[in-house]
């Protein structure tokens, strides 16, 4: 399309165990804070992994004019009202627009609250004697224990309606769930409803929390976590040599997407530009990426191809930088195919290390901190990187922020599936 329409960011918000507000965040990264910690939500003695980066001391009451409804609202739900709370107060797109139905949620959340505890006494229930499973025993105490609206709240979609519900944004409602790729890909699929002409903005983001018993197991089973349980603060260390996994982080991001002529109009405050967006699938195994690194090369490709850029013209790349053997080598080995002979020119770092993993919130989350190196011009740093590896060998930014002309950024998700998103994002220019 020749006349697509174009795609603007004009409302941030985040809910991040670095901060309760993108700004605070933003000084966490450039500071090269870690937030990585000893895990407070339950109790994980006994786990190959003690530690997370949590989300501490923020209430979801300061959000909502109801907090009484949010009770049992797992905590990815009200980390997604507090960041969209932010982003609609940031953007003003309420009052700009009065047909609510021009106004549309993606979202990429992940499921809700898990209550190990529950399950462990229905398991126990059932299995008092050497006889089978006892299934109406285990039926019978779930239906005595088991929280009803608790259990509406495992729906990934619940999300997206509380905000639909919070804002009264009648719209397209959709929720994707892609693994770590999800909340990337809600705004690249949002960016494209908007060009399409479909809607004049869209709520896009995502939310998530995996630090409980069922997160913390799988996790764990899978060997992808770090068990450097003595250092919390240096645990995640993305391209060191010394890496042994990643850690886990909770919490909900979100922007406001618009079409660039209302907002113009409007006089809104535009911080940056959705110019790209590429997805693709490695179509090879659940846990394991490509080792040739073929769906990352696709998607960072098409996302170039559909900015109209070439590689020459990307200043930065927030990488999906996990922490993990696998995914660090081949995420290198993607940029090398991207960017020729210049990859070792392009600035390249994951902000997961002082962060953690955030799962499905992960790449909205990248995605505002690729706009604010733009609106800064200062490089995200990866902080623990203390051991060269000679399978990444890049400029990772490693440990230091550092000032550098940005105006072009990509931001990267992999997932587990083999799904990857890539999204690229500008400085607005005015025109």
């Amino acid at each position: 399309m020749t006349n697509r329409r174009r795609v603007v960011v004009t409302g941030l918000g985040m809910i991040n165990p670095l901060g309760t507000d993108p700004e605070t965040v933003w000084s966490g990264i450039k500071e090269g804070t870690s937030a990585v910690d000893y895990i407070s939500i339950f109790d994980a003695t006994g786990y190959p992994t003690r530690i997370a980066a949590e989300v501490r001391n923020w209430d979801v009451a300061t959000a909502v004019n109801n907090p009484e409804k949010w009770i049992k609202r797992g905590r990815h739900a009200k980390f997604a009202a507090g960041a969209a709370r932010q982003a609609i107060d940031n953007s003003g797109i309420l009052d700009a627009i009065s047909d609510r139905s021009k106004i549309g949620v993606y979202f990429g959340a992940g499921e809700g609250p898990q209550d190990f505890g529950i399950f462990m006494r229905m398991v126990s229930a059932a299995t008092q004697s050497d006889e089978d499973f006892d299934v109406a025993a285990f039926m019978r105490l779930g239906s005595e224990l088991l929280d009803t609206e608790a259990e509406v709240e495992q729906e990934p979609s619940l999300p997206a309606a509380h905000l639909a519900e919070m804002f009264d944004l009648q719209g397209p409602n959709l929720n994707c769930l892609t693994a770590c790729a999800a909340s990337s890909q809600a705004i690249g699929e949002a960016t494209e409803m908007i060009r399409r002409g479909e809607v004049t903005a869209m709520l896009a983001g995502g939310a998530h929390s995996m630090i409980h018993e069922f997160g913390l197991t799988g996790f764990s089973l899978l060997t992808a976590l770090s068990t450097n349980n003595e250092n919390p603060k240096g645990a995640s260390r993305p391209f060191d040599r010394l890496r042994d996994g990643f850690v886990m982080g909770e919490g909900g991001s979100v922007v406001i997407l618009e079409e660039l002529e209302h907002a113009k109009r409007r006089g809104a405050q535009i911080l940056g530009e959705v110019i790209g967006y590429g997805c693709s699938s490695d179509a090879y195994r659940i846990t394991d990426i490509h080792p040739a690194g073929r769906g990352a090369i696709a998607c960072m490709s098409a996302a170039l191809q559909d900015a109209r850029i070439g590689p020459e013209q990307v200043d930065y790349v927030n990488a999906h930088g996990t922490s993990t053997s696998v995914n660090d080598r081949v995420e290198t080995v993607a940029c090398k195919a991207v960017f020729g002979e210049r990859a070792y020119q392009v600035p390249v770092s994951s902000t997961k290390s002082m962060m953690g993993h955030l799962i499905a919130a992960a790449g909205a989350t990248e995605m505002i901190m690729c706009l604010m190196a733009i609106r800064d011009n200062i490089l995200p740093p990866t902080i623990n990187l203390e051991n060269p590896d000679p399978d990444c060998d890049l400029d990772y930014v490693p440990n230091e922020a550092r000032e550098a002309d940005v105006r072009v950024a990509l931001n990267n998700s992999f997932g587990f599936g083999g799904q990857n998103v890539t999204l690229a994002v500008s400085r607005y220019d005015g025109s």
